[in-house]
């Protein structure tokens, strides 16, 4: 699995334009705190159970590459966590370029626990859009 900041995994989007993006964060989360434009939403896990299913992960993630190992990922989180379990779970799978995007999209928390303001595709000026 590639690590990549977020400038570096925006500038890999812009260069792979078969690279499919996708978030894995909740629903909640990607509606209401937001999400970048034509990013595709396949949580991790879900509200209230949240445990994640990696088979029926796998399976979606497959049905939105349209079966195609090789297309690379790049996967986003909130900040970086649930991106790495996700991405261990298509490499079993097979899918051979997996990019776990650092930071995620709300960034470390900082020594208040407010995320945001250290880093993040938010904080690093990227393009971004809310409900």
């Amino acid at each position: 699995m590639q690590h990549l900041t977020p400038v570096e995994s925006h500038a890999f989007l812009q260069a792979h334009p078969e690279a499919l993006f996708i978030d894995v964060r909740m629903e909640l989360e990607y509606l209401y705190v937001g999400h970048p434009p034509d990013i595709v939403h396949i949580a991790w896990y879900e509200y209230p159970d949240m445990q994640p299913d990696p088979a029926a992960f796998v399976e979606r993630v497959k049905r939105e590459a349209g079966g195609d190992l090789k297309r690379p990922l790049v996967l986003m989180c909130r900040s970086g966590r649930r991106t790495l379990p996700a991405g261990e779970a298509l490499e079993a799978a097979g899918f051979e370029t997996v990019i776990d995007m650092l930071h995620g999209f709300e960034g470390d928390a900082d020594a208040n626990f407010h995320r945001g303001r250290l880093n993040g595709w938010r904080h690093d000026g990227l393009p971004w859009e809310q409900m």
